[in-house]
């Protein structure tokens, strides 16, 4: 039975196994699937993950879908909306599934069961909800993710017709940033690394996708009274350029993924049809000052009501990609940013899986 960390974000899944190894990414990103007229096979499974899915808990049971890579550049792509609740949400559990799946035979995990020749992998998984959906949610997220779910692989390059019997034993749901804390306060003996975090009052800011959450850390406790949530991620802002780049020079980002990839890669140019290149660095600029100036506005209310609080960390996928605009937001209010910031909360679910587990045992 493997121990992980799953981190559901809006935006990308994110898994972590015990044994150590790359974390894996899968962008949170579905397209319906159908029989591929393929001319040259992909060089990686992650880049084709063309799958049908089985589990009582989804609402549309054994459909053929294009996960990840494949999705995003797929024209009838979803990816998760304000509306929608990563507890409930198909698309995760689909995506998060098909993960789980990959990894437990990409790193031998999985066993074989001697039932129809399925491969079979066994999980326990710490894992996230936000502030604001945790109290509501974190007991329906966990009876979703509990239990035995199916995924085959169809044209996926060294896995195709592959099926892959997932089993997950326990489910340990914990609050986004507050996991990341636990993360960055301990070691991976789970023995206490910094004292100022593990006993100290901490203010958290972790920018998602689509929310933005401010877990306040006592003592590694969660305050219940002040802490929360706001229903506003980087999405909002991603969208927009979306929507401002294709008003003024006609090219349209297949998805929000697709952006974040060029924008994590520094890559600002666009080719236009007949017309060359264009930077469009100016329009991410503009967006993203917004998103910063807004963000430091809702820590500087945050710190006001608990000036008790002895730092203030920034987190999450979206404070990697505004961290320059937010330090130029905050001027001399100090904030604190990590290294490898979108994968502290997966480290942290994992550790808390682990340390659980360790509990159990003894």
């Amino acid at each position: 039975m493997k121990v992980a960390g799953l981190d559901l974000g809006n935006d990308s899944i994110k898994l972590v196994l015990d044994g150590g190894g790359e974390p894996l990414l899968v962008p949170n990103v579905v397209a319906p699937g159908f029989e591929r007229h393929i001319l040259q096979e992909e060089d990686q499974p992650l880049k084709a993950l063309d799958v049908i899915v089985h589990s009582p808990k989804l609402a549309k049971n054994g459909e053929r879908s294009f996960v990840g890579l494949l999705a995003m550049e797929n024209e009838d792509n979803t990816e998760l909306e304000d509306m929608d609740n990563k507890a409930l949400s198909d698309q995760s559990l689909i995506v998060a599934l098909t993960a789980l799946a990959y990894a437990g035979v990409a790193t031998g995990s999985a066993s074989q069961s001697g039932y129809q020749g399925y491969d079979e992998v066994e999980y326990v998984l710490g894992t996230g909800l936000p502030v604001r959906a945790f109290s509501r949610y974190n007991r329906s997220f966990e009876e979703r993710l509990v239990g035995e779910h199916e995924v085959t692989f169809l044209t996926t390059p060294r896995l195709r017709n592959r099926k892959v019997k997932v089993i997950v034993r326990r489910a340990i749901v914990s609050i986004e940033g507050a996991a990341a804390v636990f993360h960055m306060a301990t070691h991976d003996s789970l023995q206490i690394r910094d004292e100022e975090l593990y006993h100290g009052t901490i203010g958290v800011c972790e920018i998602g996708a689509l929310t933005t959450d401010f877990p306040l850390i006592k003592r590694m406790n969660i305050d219940n009274q002040f802490s929360t949530g706001e229903q506003i991620g980087l999405a909002h802002y991603m969208d927009m350029i979306i929507r401002e780049v294709e008003d003024q020079y006609g090219y349209r980002f297949p998805s929000r993924s697709k952006l974040a990839q060029r924008i994590k890669a520094r890559e600002f140019t666009i080719r236009r049809m007949g017309e060359g290149q264009t930077d469009i660095k100016p329009i991410v600029d503009m967006y993203f000052t917004r998103a910063a100036n807004r963000m430091v506005e809702l820590i500087k209310k945050r710190w006001k009501k608990v000036p008790d609080i002895q730092c203030f960390y920034v987190i999450g996928g979206g404070a990697a990609a505004l961290k320059p605009y937010l330090q130029a937001a905050a001027g001399s209010l100090k904030l604190r940013f990590a290294d490898e910031s979108e994968l502290l909360n997966v480290y942290g679910y994992y550790k808390l899986a682990k340390s659980k587990t360790a509990v159990q045992k003894a």
